[in-house]
């Protein structure tokens, strides 16, 4: 038996895991136990949970990866600083202590977090070729080309290459500065969303505007070759050498200033937003053709935090080259844990792949199961209400009468999902054919802005009868955008959720009923479509089956358990923390079902008190 850990850490969204054998076993991120959205620390509790599903130690490891060549990035650093002195010396200043405490001895403090047992051998890997792994190890395909886009690693921002039985061959990059993730992170600090956490907010909000600002960004931010390849414009940008993503060069150049954040969107940012994602969507485009002219290849795997812009790979896969893409669920820097795993066990060991037709993600429930007889045991000793039901069955069926009068459920199932997506195992769930779910799910649950689309669940039978799709549908990790049917649509502007509504402008377009499913179709008609099937989500699919015998839907809302600047929850007690703090109805753990009326008001108070300690995303 050969153990195979993979860590990223120390930059953004640290991360565990574990492979065995060449098969994954366990992988999670940090932020889930320590609370912390983002958490860079070294991820000792992710660790720990995965050598626990393994029923390992720390001196049973064969091999410990790393995500990427820190002395690599330091070069990076240094050069950067060198190119724009005496410029930059603020944020150059502020990165040193870091890199000189613990950066630059990676080995020394690897070995340190994990309590001096491990003795074997470091592995250090670049950040795109962890990337490019996590991407084709656990994909469908036995042979695929790869594309990589992120904000950047140690130089490079954007790479291609090919996948071929258990090598990889990385073939071209572009490198910093110029990077699409960090013109796009660009765009979401001048539009007033936080860096690095606030680009899902920006795609959403693109819909409610025009791109009537993309030509002056293709003219003067970034210049697209024919080879897809770009380059950026650094007169208009500051992350080269300030603490700030953009100057005000670029506030001249768009005619306002940069929007603050936590001040009301303006009809600009909307514009702004709507531009930057056609502009991105054609860059990827550019590549993906330029990647398919180069390879021949029919299938493409793709990972990079811009792999998960869901809208660019909805319009990919409809319009590109390929007959098959793959997208990494973790595909941001979490995932370079699985990716440096997997390239040990194939590439550095020589070990043989055969690809795995429905992928070997095992649908990202890849983190800690739910212990929901204990964690419930504890949490009716402090005072929970809960009911137990001995027949999951009949326990669906009351879920979804819960869910078909309108209520709002939270989900916690066995496995953790591995990545940003709730995928069914950490999820809130409502009913999509009610107007005024997306609005109550935003404000009173979420907490977060109004205009923010959510995500729909759908029995994999089904999708095609709602969603354009390719078929049989096929999309469990929530990383496309597919249109709403023609005939379950409404035109635009025609059906106000309020009867007597006059037709809403901006943001108040939220109001407008554009499909049979109001609460999932956003203002283009466009979801991003979870299917479900049996084997991959059982309880899932189970509950989603009763709504749709009960209803004649075959289709959910589902959001991530967590609320505004808060990790997607972990246990039984995370969960009953958001629960009691929001305005859930009714909470599931396992086979135990808690109805809100029915909770002590402590807890609400306990709950409450916890939410005001949260940082804002």
């Amino acid at each position: 038996m050969t153990l195979v850990l993979g860590i990223s850490a120390f930059y953004h969204d640290s991360a565990a895991a574990l492979i065995q054998d060449g098969v994954v076993v366990a992988a999670a991120s940090e932020e889930r136990f320590t609370r912390k959205k983002h958490d860079s620390a070294f991820p000792s509790c992710a660790v720990n949970s995965c050598l626990e599903m393994a029923g390992a130690m720390v001196a049973d490891l064969d091999y410990v990866g790393f995500y990427e060549k820190p002395l690599l990035k330091f070069d990076r650093l240094l050069e950067t600083y060198l190119a724009f002195a005496p410029r930059g010396y603020r944020s150059f200043a502020k990165a040193m202590p870091s890199w000189l405490q613990t950066k630059l001895h990676l080995p020394r403090e690897i070995r340190r977090h994990l309590g001096g047992d491990y003795k074997r051998r470091i592995v250090f890997c670049e950040h795109h070729e962890s990337h490019a792994a996590s991407a084709f190890y656990p994909s469908p395909f036995q042979e695929s080309a790869i594309l990589t886009i992120d904000g950047v690693g140690e130089w490079t921002t954007t790479s291609w290459g090919i996948g071929r039985d258990q090598t990889i061959s990385l073939k071209q990059d572009i490198r910093f500065p110029h990077s699409l993730g960090l013109l796009y992170s660009a765009l979401t600090y001048f539009c007033g969303f936080r860096v690095n956490s606030g680009e899902y907010k920006l795609m959403g909000l693109a819909p409610y505007g025009q791109p009537r600002f993309a030509k002056l960004i293709r003219d003067n931010l970034v210049h697209i070759a024919d080879d897809g390849s770009y380059r950026l414009n650094m007169d208009y940008f500051g992350y080269c050498h300030t603490l700030r993503m953009t100057n005000r060069k670029l506030e001249k150049l768009v005619g306002v200033p940069r929007r603050l954040p936590d001040t009301p969107v303006r009809s600009i940012d909307m514009d702004l937003a709507a531009s930057i994602q056609q502009v991105t969507e054609e860059i990827v485009l550019g590549l993906a053709q330029h990647v398919y002219a180069r390879t021949g290849m029919d299938n493409l795997c793709m990972a990079g935090g811009v792999a998960l812009n869901c809208v660019a790979n909805g319009r990919l896969q409809r319009e590109g080259p390929f007959k098959q893409i793959w997208v990494q669920p973790a595909a941001g820097d979490a995932g370079g844990a699985l990716g440096v795993a997997w390239l040990i066990w194939h590439q550095l060991l020589n070990h043989t792949r055969g690809a795995d037709p429905e992928d070997s993600q095992r649908g990202s429930l890849l983190g800690p199961d739910i212990s929901s007889s204990q964690e419930m045991n504890e949490l009716r000793a402090a005072g929970a209400v809960a009911e137990q039901f001995d027949d999951p069955r009949i326990l669906d069926q009351r879920v979804a009468e819960l869910l078909a009068e309108g209520k709002v459920v939270g989900w916690i199932q066995g496995n953790m999902e591995f990545g940003p997506r709730a995928l069914g195992s950490r999820s809130i769930l409502g009913d999509p054919r009610n107007p005024q779910m997306q609005t109550t799910m935003n404000l009173k649950i979420k907490f977060r802005e109004s205009f923010r689309p959510f995500a729909p669940i759908v029995l994999a039978e089904q999708a095609n009868q709602y969603f354009d799709m390719p078929s049989p549908a096929c999309s469990p990790y929530m990383l496309f955008t597919h249109y709403v049917l023609e005939s379950k649509r409404v035109p635009s502007g025609s059906a106000p959720i309020i009867e007597g509504d006059q037709p809403a402008s901006g943001l108040e377009r939220v109001r407008e009923r554009r499909s049979e499913l109001p609460a999932i179709t956003h203002l283009d008609y466009s979801a991003r479509v979870q299917t479900v099937s049996p084997g991959r989500h059982g309880r899932l699919h189970g509950l989603l089956s009763e709504f749709y015998r009960q209803t004649g839907c075959p289709v959910l809302i589902n959001t991530s358990f967590n609320v505004r600047g808060e990790p997607i929850v972990r246990t039984a007690g995370d969960a009953y923390r958001c629960f009691m703090a929001t305005e859930m109805d009714a909470l599931v753990v396992g086979n135990f079902l808690m109805l809100r009326e029915r909770q002590p008001h402590t807890a609400r108070t306990n709950s409450q008190t916890y939410l005001k300690n949260l940082e804002p995303d």
